[in-house]
């Protein structure tokens, strides 16, 4: 969940099949420091997509198959709304991908953009990380908007309405925010959800629990602590039943390895292995979204350009103040392409 006001434990078995960032690429690669990088839930907007279809047909063919694939007209959701329809889970998830992917095509197509040359890695927040796989070539868009129209209804389904809550913690630090959550649990559900960066993290669990941790939060030294007005307790324990049906759906459908490292939201490690992808994947919808710790690996190993791709610019205004010194910007508009630099 991205928001603008997101010890002792066994490792997960994958984790010793990370790669350090350009194992499977040739050294002379790594002179680029690009990583293109995707936006996750709260970045939905009405209009989104739309100025990208009046301009391109790269990007009509991309809102054309998610609807295919989905069997509805989502691309007419994303660009007239209404708002309450797009912001439901199971439309805000396919759409954000499919946004972002049609910007991609219309960057491979005016800018001659091509990922496995010119990029170095990728990521994306949460649903985001859908996206980064289906931009590296990990899946198919058609079975990128499936698996997140599955995920987006089965992460709802998991808790009754009412029963979870999530909040942000502004101006708090991840183990100060779990220091928090541990306290307020009592016994109930209350974890970090997502560690942002930008002194950003959200807490999901049980409402009442939840709702204890905002509590407690000020004096704790929490400049803020919300309550976000979310339809569900995401990336907590709570959300098993959501795990469990994603793995499901992702053995039935074909991964290829990504022609570029893809960090992990769950490890903030890059991974090419479509075995340990589909576990991170799976990992990941009870697991901490580790965006800071994302950006910062993808920083320590040498880049120094983030794009973010698709709609909005929450993750750039989070990269700044995560990566010092490196540079972010966000591309999704038909301006937005005509500045980017040209490739080839």
């Amino acid at each position: 969940m991205l928001t603008q006001v997101a010890g002792g434990a066994t490792a997960p078995p994958f984790l010793s099949r990370a790669e350090p960032l350009g194992a499977t690429r040739h050294d002379e690669d790594f002179t680029m420091a690009r990583a293109c990088i995707f936006p996750g839930q709260g970045s939905q907007a009405v209009g989104m997509g739309r100025a990208l279809a009046e301009h391109f047909h790269q990007a009509r063919d991309v809102f054309a198959e998610v609807d295919e694939a989905l069997g509805q007209p989502l691309s007419r959701l994303m660009f007239e709304g209404p708002v309450e329809e797009l912001t439901l889970t199971a439309n805000a998830q396919p759409a954000l991908m499919a946004a972002s992917l049609a910007t991609l095509r219309v960057l491979e197509a005016e800018r001659g953009l091509d990922l496995k040359r010119d990029v170095a890695c990728v990521a994306g927040h949460s649903l985001g990380e859908y996206t980064a796989l289906c931009a590296a070539g990990t899946f198919s868009i058609a079975d990128a908007a499936r698996l997140l129209r599955i995920r987006g209804t089965a992460m709802q389904d998991a808790v009754a309405p009412g029963a979870g809550a999530m909040a942000a913690l502004i101006g708090a630090d991840a183990e100060t925010a779990q220091a928090i959550a541990a306290e307020a649990a009592e016994g109930a559900v209350c974890e970090v959800a997502n560690d942002n960066g930008g002194g950003q993290v959200v807490l999901s669990g049980d409402k009442a629990a939840v709702e204890r941790a905002v509590a407690l939060a000020p004096g704790r030294g929490i400049k803020r602590a919300v309550l976000l007005n979310v339809s569900a307790p995401f990336h907590c324990s709570l959300m098993a039943p959501a795990a469990a049906r994603m793995q499901r759906a992702l053995v039935e459908v074909a991964m290829h390895s990504p022609v570029v490292p893809v960090y992990a939201n769950v490890l903030a490690a890059p991974l090419t292995d479509p075995v340990a992808i589909r576990e991170a994947l799976v990992a990941q919808v009870t697991g901490t979204v580790r965006w800071r710790d994302c950006v910062a690996a993808m920083a320590a190993a040498g880049i120094d350009q983030f794009t973010e791709i698709g709609t909005g610019k929450v993750l750039t205004g989070l990269v700044k103040r995560i990566a010092a010194g490196a540079s972010a910007s966000a591309v999704g508009t038909p301006d937005d392409i005509a500045a980017f630099p040209a490739f080839g």
